[in-house]
C-alpha cells in the first residue's frame, strides 16, 4: 500500500562555502511520521548530492499510531557554483532527501509546512538569504536495478527536496579583489603627465602596471572553480589589459611625434587620449558591474 509520510526539515547553520572544492556545508534536524513499520529510515536515508553525512543524533517515537522520527545531520555538499557574475552572483544550495528501501509505489513524501524552515537567527557570513523553498516530487533512475517485474528499465523515487537561494554582500568583497588592478590601471594612466623627456619612465610604470594585472588575475583565479564560460573577472581584467595597452600605444605615438621635434603635438595628444581613455574606462566599468550585480 502506498503510504503519504510527512518529512520537516529545519536548517540550523551553512558554513564552510568553498568555492575551489565546490561544497559547502550543513547542519539540520530531519523528522519523518509515517506509519509503516517495515520502513527503516535512518538506516535507509538518502542524500544524493552529499559528499559525506553524520547522524550526531536520533530518536523515535512508537508509542502512537504514527512512528515519529527525528535525527540532527551534519552534511558536506557538492555543487555547482554559477560564477559569471561573481563576486556579485547568486547561488541556489540544493538539498533532496530519499529513501533507498522503497520506491514511490509504496512510498510517498509530503512536506511539513508548518513553521520555518531555517533558523533565522544564524547568518551566512557574506551572503543573505532571499528564499527557502521546500517541495516533493520523483526522483527517476533510468534502470530497473535487476528488478526482472519491471516492463521498462525506469525506477522512481519519492523525493523531499529543499532549495535555499542566496545572494553574495559583494561590496567589500569587490574592492579587496579588484583594488590592485584598478590602482595598477592608475599608474598607467598617471604616465600622460610625464614629460616627453621621461619616456623610459613611462614605458617601464605601463609595463609595469601589465604584469600586476596579470598577477592580480591569477590571484583571484586561483581561489574560483574553473569556468569554460567568460566571467565578470576575466572582462574587468581583459578590459585593464587593453586599455594599458592602449596606454602604451599612445605613449610610442607621443614618442614618434618628440623624435620628429613636435613636443607640442605629443604633449596636446596625451592630454586628449588621457581623459578620453579615462572616460571610455569607468564607463565600461560601471556598465559591466551593474549588469553583472543586476543580473
Amino acid at each position: 500500500t502506498r503510504d503519504p509520510d510527512k518529512v520537516g526539515i529545519y536548517i540550523t547553520s551553512i558554513h564552510d562555502i568553498d568555492f575551489k572544492q565546490k561544497e559547502y556545508a550543513i547542519n539540520l534536524w530531519l523528522w519523518m511520521t509515517y506509519k509503516n513499520k517495515d520502513f527503516d529510515f535512518y538506516n535507509n536515508l538518502e542524500i544524493p548530492q552529499a559528499k559525506s553525512v553524520d547522524k550526531s543524533f536520533f530518536t523515535s517515537d512508537t508509542s502512537g499510531d504514527d512512528i515519529y522520527i527525528q535525527m540532527k545531520l551534519q552534511c558536506i555538499m557538492k555543487d555547482s557554483w554559477r560564477i559569471n557574475n561573481f563576486p556579485f552572483d547568486r547561488q541556489t544550495l540544493r538539498l533532496s532527501i530519499e529513501n533507498s528501501q522503497f520506491d514511490s509505489r509504496y512510498l510517498a513524501f509530503v512536506a511539513d509546512t508548518v513553521g520555518r524552515n531555517f533558523d533565522p537567527r544564524f547568518t551566512l557570513r557574506g551572503w543573505s538569504i532571499d528564499s527557502c523553498i521546500i517541495s516533493t516530487g520523483k526522483r527517476v533512475y533510468e534502470t530497473g536495478f535487476g528488478d526482472a517485474s519491471l516492463t521498462q528499465p525506469k525506477t522512481e523515487y519519492s523525493a523531499f527536496r529543499v532549495r535555499l537561494s542566496i545572494k553574495r554582500d559583494a561590496s567589500g568583497l569587490f574592492w579587496k579583489m579588484f583594488l590592485g588592478m584598478y590602482i595598477a590601471f592608475l599608474i598607467a594612466y598617471v604616465c600622460f603627465y610625464i614629460h616627453a623627456d621621461g619616456m623610459d619612465s613611462r614605458f617601464g610604470l605601463s609595463v609595469g602596471s601589465l604584469f600586476a594585472v596579470v598577477g592580480n588575475k591569477y590571484i583571484i583565479d586561483s581561489a574560483l572553480p574553473e569556468s569554460t564560460s567568460f566571467t565578470l573577472v576575466d572582462t574587468l581584467h581583459g578590459l585593464t589589459l587593453a586599455f594599458i595597452f592602449a596606454v602604451i600605444s599612445a605613449t610610442a605615438y607621443s614618442l614618434w611625434l618628440v623624435k620628429k621635434n613636435q613636443a607640442r603635438k605629443a604633449w596636446k595628444f596625451d592630454m586628449i587620449t588621457a581623459q578620453i581613455l579615462l572616460l571610455v574606462y569607468v564607463i565600461l566599468n560601471i556598465y559591466f558591474i551593474a549588469q553583472a550585480s543586476q543580473s
